[in-house]
């Protein structure tokens, strides 16, 4: 079926629910994020500071892109570890013995490409070797980006607390460094590990009928890389 047979929106509405709850969940975050701010700074005898100011400060770009960061890790990890791990009986894996990068005729890039595909997957070369890992690349580079907004940003706020406290502000570099920064890193790290973990395992045993994440209701728990 074409997407134009249902309308933009229906053949769209995944990524703009979820693109409407991103926005709802951010201005969310920032307004409790401004008051909980204020907060503290009344209970330190500090002025408050205006909505405006708290979502350009580093306060709210760390707490941001700290949950950033950790979300484009999560995927750049799982695009490329399901290329090579599987896990029996999971929707979210190939069955066993089928992992690596499959054949030109399993993709369809190449000669095996059909008038469908998109141009550089039937180019070849180094634009369908690119095209063929595009996903995962992505998900590395903004998760590169996010991380490195997220160290300057923490940077910012570490600083501005050690000056609050009349002590030396660090370097960049001297703050990649410290405690601070990675106790931030792994407390988002670890969450998305957990639940990508908890998906992988979870979808062996449970089912959510209709969705693709999950195995048909009737399907056997060994029953691998099946969708509903």
């Amino acid at each position: 079926m074409t997407a134009s047979r249902y309308g933009f929106f229906r053949a769209n509405a995944l990524s703009l629910v979820f693109g409407g709850l991103f926005l709802v969940t951010l201005v969310g975050q920032a307004i409790a994020g401004t008051a909980d701010h204020n907060a503290r700074q009344v209970a330190d005898g500090l002025p408050a500071v205006s909505f405006l100011d708290y979502v350009t400060s580093s306060s709210f770009g760390v707490d941001v892109m700290e949950n950033w960061q950790s979300e484009y890790l999560q995927f750049f990890l799982y695009v490329f570890a399901t290329v090579w791990l599987v896990q029996r009986g999971s929707s979210e894996s190939k069955e066993p013995g089928e992992e690596g990068t499959e054949s030109d005729e399993e993709q369809q890039v190449g000669p095996h490409a059909d008038e469908e595909s998109p141009t550089w997957a039937r180019t070849g070369g180094w634009r369908t070797a690119l095209f063929s890992r595009s996903l995962g690349l992505l998900m590395g580079v903004l998760f590169l980006l996010t991380w490195a907004a997220s160290s300057v940003a923490g940077w910012a706020a570490y600083n501005a607390e050690q000056l609050g406290q009349r002590q030396d502000p660090v370097s960049w570099v001297g703050y990649l460094g410290e405690a601070d920064f990675w106790n931030r890193s792994f407390q988002n790290w670890q969450s998305e590990m957990l639940a990508v973990g908890s998906m992988a395992i979870f979808a062996v045993y449970l089912r959510q009928r209709g969705s693709p994440e999950s195995k048909p209701v009737g399907a056997a728990h060994a029953d691998t890389g099946q969708t509903g």
